[in-house]
């Protein structure tokens, strides 16, 4: 084991390191000397041990804590930047993100990669070891939650004044095993050796109220006045993560907030022997902020949902309204001071909490309450799901939030009796414009609530966002027109190039720059380099290193030795019918047939990487994971005569995708037409040099477009075409009967072949798949098989292939996420770009 270099061995800071600064330079510094200062004053003061007796995890922490050091002097003067200019602030409501690991990429952004990596050297320690100590902050599901975390590193290094509000689960994202082929679920323990990047704010805790019941009575000024009484308080603790801009000095906050209890141990009940009663008010706080979306098939797990929402959303709107009043004696100016962005319809309960504040608790008038509320709010619509768009049992809400029913039937009746006027004698109208749902069980539409109180409702992509006016919220695209636009979403480039890839970032410096770094238009520069043979020579071996890393990594990991030199077909993302991860399967079961058959069918060898997680209660979901290890058991037997090989890589996650992305030639963006919102994992393929084979749904529209025809696989049936099919009564066993290589792969696997124990196990995913095809998997399936075919064949032509993938890189700039970003700030936020100074 290498031993940290002790203190003594370092010389003394010279008086020029804190010249005119008044700030240390082992806290401040980003030179090699004063970096290896603060990480070993770290390793003794804050971890309490000796360099020599410090483990690998008290140098994680120190090198941490150090970086973070640097964070907080950029972090202080961001803050105090936007207080003396008074500032307009966009606040972004996200019940997720999914942060992934933190060191690496601040290290990148704050320009102190280099001089971290030669201190660590000097002291005998690897800084990629250190790195990979660092648990996923997985505190979100997928897309929505990466998209947040995007965001806030865009926002950052645009400088613009921005601050995000979630929840701090202390259990996120499962851990994902796979047992026997199946995913088993564990609790993702990221907080356990704990968080160096966070700081408590306990002085800015926020009580929130639920239960109880409303009072309602006549104020001295004439006017009513409710008072929400009773019920059961808890307390939210804010914990700050600060959010560092890339190549400037604004570092923004990200606030998640933790339930506690307002009384958290009853002593007479611990006296008089009663210990489990004594915590039970602990405990029933606390759960709230405990795991990252409870299973609501139950009762209760409905209740802790909505909990949740209230919890975080009550907590921000308080923050933030007490930040306002900071500087501010009424509320007149809030819409130009503060901008609510709703990230999907998890935060949307926050347009009947800020009613609540602004009426009941500082006695603004209901109409300028609520014109203040609408110039406040955006809403940003992810999902053409119908099942994702929220809706609550108002027996519910009575029990849990009564003041907020209320405040929504006022709202509903007020908006109901506009839609009237405009619309007169159009009660079906009403009734699909209606923020209630009537019906056995009557329920509150949270998207409705969303559009109704916002002054902006975007989608994120143009499929989407026409998909959404004219199917999903027609009724309010016609009342309102104004407010529907569209934000395609990005990724970062820090993260998903400067980061992940760190050999194809300096190829493309080698060649235009480093400005590409902060305007990721730069790289159309590279498209005259995709005709230069040295250029593609020099791209297809950063592809084959990063290939060759993949293949060790995967070889420790699962032990499966996969061929470097075969397709990298990939699938990465979360586990869904509509995503198709089992239209991929089924294409391969078929490919395997004809070549156990012929080999010579098998144009170029093929490695099939899966990576998702299924929600532990969606049971379909998880038999596609149990197939594909099926499927992966039985073709990697004999990939020595087939070339074909299928791993699904167990617990996908941030710094797992960061691995696989950079080595992947093809990106798998399949799902049925129509379905998709967007996606943001084709952005980063596509980043990165692989070639997209897709359908037109999403972002993939925008990516076609951008790229060209030429350089993206096409296959199946468009949106249009989707909803034509199953109007004029889809079958999908015409698709099975007509298609003999498709017939055969459903047989085998309602067979039990790849289920040896268990032969009826599959029998769920085959009779879905004869019987409905909800996703027209089978419909797809002869198009999806011939441009696969296609693929192989472009594979085997290097050059060609290589032009290809160099393309897309070079039209990637259009899905930065700080085009996103300046399209909010600029069109729905109107907030200003502030630098921070030194």
């Amino acid at each position: 084991m290498s031993k940290l270099a002790p203190v003594a061995d370092l010389p003394p800071a010279s008086a020029s390191d804190t010249h005119d600064t008044g700030r240390e330079p082992s806290r401040t510094g980003l030179d090699p000397q004063n970096v290896r200062r603060g990480v070993l004053e770290h390793v003794r003061y804050s971890r309490g041990k000796n360099p020599e007796t410090a483990t690998a995890h008290d140098r994680f922490m120190a090198l941490a804590l150090a970086v973070r050091d640097r964070l907080t002097d950029r972090w202080v003067r961001t803050a105090r930047t936007y207080y003396e200019q008074d500032v307009k602030r966009a606040y972004y409501l996200s019940a997720e993100y999914l942060l992934g690991r933190a060191l690496g990429n601040n290290l990148i952004n704050i320009g102190m990669y280099e001089a971290a990596e030669q201190a660590m050297r000097e002291m005998g320690v690897d800084l990629s070891t250190l790195v990979e100590m660092e648990p996923d902050a997985g505190l979100g599901n997928g897309g929505l939650g990466r998209l947040a975390a995007c965001f806030l590193d865009s926002l950052a290094t645009l400088g613009y004044p921005g601050m995000g509000y979630g929840i701090r689960y202390e259990f996120g994202i499962f851990t994902q095993d796979i047992v026997d082929g199946y995913q088993v679920e564990r609790a993702d323990e990221w907080l356990k050796f704990g968080n160096p990047w966070e700081i408590v704010r306990p002085e800015k805790a926020v009580p929130v109220r639920f239960f109880g019941r409303v009072e309602h009575h006549q104020g001295a000024d004439g006017r009513p006045v409710a008072r929400w009484v009773g019920g059961k308080t808890v307390i939210g603790v804010p914990y700050d993560t600060p959010i560092a801009g890339y190549g400037n000095n604004t570092v923004n906050t990200l606030r998640l907030w933790q339930a506690r209890a307002s009384e958290e141990f009853d002593l007479l009940l611990f006296n008089a022997g009663d210990y489990e009663r004594s915590v039970v008010e602990k405990n029933d706080s606390e759960v709230i902020s405990k795991v990252l979306y409870p299973n609501d098939a139950f009762q209760a797990g409905k209740e802790l949902r909505l909990k949740q929402q209230y919890f975080f959303v009550a907590c921000s709107i308080a923050d933030i309204v007490r930040r306002y009043l900071k500087t501010h004696t009424d509320f007149r100016d809030f819409p130009n001071k503060v901008a609510i962005q709703l990230n999907d319809t998890h935060p949307a309960i926050a347009v009947a909490e800020l009613m609540r504040v602004l009426v009941d608790e500082k006695r603004l008038p209901w109409e300028e309450a609520w014109a203040i509320t609408q110039a406040t709010f955006g809403y940003t619509n992810h999902t053409l799901l119908a099942e994702a768009m929220e809706k609550w049992p108002a027996t519910l809400f009575e029990r849990l939030l009564p003041r907020h029913l209320e405040l929504i039937y006022e709202i509903n009746q007020r908006f109901l009796r506009q839609v009237q006027i405009r619309y007169p004698f159009d009660t079906d109208r009403l009734r699909r414009l209606s923020l209630v749902e009537e019906g056995a069980e009557k329920k509150i539409r949270m998207a409705h609530l969303a559009v109704v109180g916002s002054h902006s409702v975007n989608g994120v992509a143009e499929l989407h966002t026409n998909l959404l006016r004219r199917d999903v919220l027609p009724d309010f695209a016609e009342m309102f027109p104004e407010r529907f636009n569209n934000k395609t979403n990005g990724v970062t480039p820090r993260r998903w190039l400067s980061w992940s890839n760190p050999r194809l970032s300096k190829l493309i410096t080698s060649r235009i720059g480093e400005g590409w770094a902060t305007d990721l238009d730069q790289l159309k520069k590279l498209v005259p380099h995709a005709e230069d043979p040295e250029f593609r020579k020099a791209f297809a071996e950063v592809k084959k290193q990063n290939k060759e890393d993949l293949v060790r990594y995967l070889r420790d990991l699962c032990w499966v030795n996969l061929d470097p030199n075969a397709i990298f077909d990939v699938q990465i993302k979360r586990l869904h019918e509509y995503k198709r991860q089992l239209l991929d399967a089924v294409h391969i079961v078929s490919l395997w047939m004809k070549a156990r058959r012929d080999p010579s069918t098998i144009i170029a060898p093929r490695v099939f990487l899966f990576g998702a997680k299924a929600a532990p209660g969606y049971l379909l979901a998880k038999l596609i994971i149990r197939l594909i290890n099926g499927i992966a058991e039985v073709v990697n037997s004999d990939a020595g005569t087939t070339g074909l090989q299928v791993l699904f890589v167990p617990n996908y996650r941030v710094s797992l995708a960061e691995r696989i992305i950079p080595a992947a030639d093809v990106s798998e963006q399949i799902s049925t037409a129509g379905w998709e919102a967007s996606g943001t994992g084709n952005m980063k393929f596509m980043l990165n040099g692989a070639l997209t084979l897709g359908t037109l749904d999403g972002a993939n529209v925008e990516i076609r477009q951008a790229v060209g025809d030429d350089n993206f696989f096409l296959f199946g049936l468009t949106a249009d075409e989707v909803i034509a099919r199953k109007r004029a009564g889809y079958r999908p066993r015409d698709e099975y009967e007509r298609n003999v290589e498709l017939r055969e792969a459903i047989d085998l696997i309602g067979s039990g072949f790849f289920s040896p124990e268990d032969k009826n196990l599959f029998k769920p995913l085959v009779d879905s798949l004869l019987e409905e095809d909800r996703y027209l998997v089978l419909a797809d399936f002869a198009s999806y098989a011939a441009k696969q075919e296609e693929v192989a064949r472009t594979y085997k032509d290097p050059d060609k292939w290589m032009r290809m993938a160099i393309l897309n890189v070079a039209h990637a700039g259009i899905f930065s996420s700080d085009r996103t970003i300046k399209q909010y700030a600029e069109e729905i936020w109107q907030v200003k770009q502030t630098p921070v100074g030194t």
